[in-house]
């Protein structure tokens, strides 16, 4: 059984420029999603995918490994994740390395820790599972939710829940954005990150922040900083 992490971390980042290697807490922030994958002890190799070559540089002095450049193709605003994986298994596969499991770890995902990965990774194994998915609970339930319609006005999606209780709706999910354990042969025929069999590994909310903007930015050192003085 041979496994890899692959950590997608493009140069041309637009809302932060540069927000792949941007200094979080005093460290490059693709350094914590490196660390975490490597602590974790569950992969044979650990590397990045990036079109650049100073996160080229920044993640190899961390202890990943860059044995190939992402194509321009796959570089732009329009390729997505399933495509930057198959770009990586085609290139290893090219040189005679195939991999069984992945893990895909999002460059800016600081509050992954080795100990969620491995559970992830064991969760995947002992289950034969064709993924497992990372996911935080809805805080506010949806089925109560409203949109604001053509006219402006708020409307209720699913009105037949105006007056159900909270605690009597089923409780629904939502993907923590931050990294995916994955059967590479499921992956490879069915080209999703949400296969037939994923499974759940349910997250808590100290452990997800989403990292969109400078404000997301800001929020996720605040919130990371508490928890580490708290502990």
């Amino acid at each position: 059984m041979k496994t890899v992490t692959i950590i997608p971390a493009r140069g041309g980042s637009k809302r932060i420029p540069r927000k792949n290697i941007k200094p979080f807490l005093g460290h490059p922030i693709i350094k914590y999603s490196i660390t975490a994958a490597l602590e974790s002890g569950m992969f044979d190799e650990v590397m990045v995918s990036t079109d650049d070559e100073e996160i080229a540089e920044v993640a190899k002095s961390y202890g990943a490994t860059v044995p190939f450049f992402r194509s321009n193709k796959n570089a732009d605003d329009h390729a997505t994740v399933a495509h930057v994986l198959n770009e990586v298994l085609g290139e290893y596969k090219a040189v005679g390395q195939d991999f069984d499991y992945m893990c895909c770890i999002y460059p800016t995902a600081p509050f992954v820790t080795s100990k969620r990965i491995k559970e992830a990774m064991e969760m995947l194994l002992e289950n034969k599972a064709e993924a497992v998915v990372p996911v935080l609970q809805f805080s506010f339930p949806i089925q109560r939710s409203v949109r604001i319609n053509k006219e402006g006005y708020l409307q209720m999606p699913w009105p037949e829940h105006y007056n159900t209780r909270s605690q009597d709706l089923e409780p629904t999910y939502h993907d923590s954005g931050s990294f995916y354990c994955l059967e590479v042969e499921s992956f490879l025929e069915q080209q999703i990150l949400y296969p037939r069999k994923a499974m759940p590994l349910v997250l808590r909310e100290s452990e997800v922040q989403d990292i969109d903007t400078e404000q997301d930015w800001e929020m996720a050192e605040f919130k990371m900083k508490f928890f580490q003085d708290k502990a």
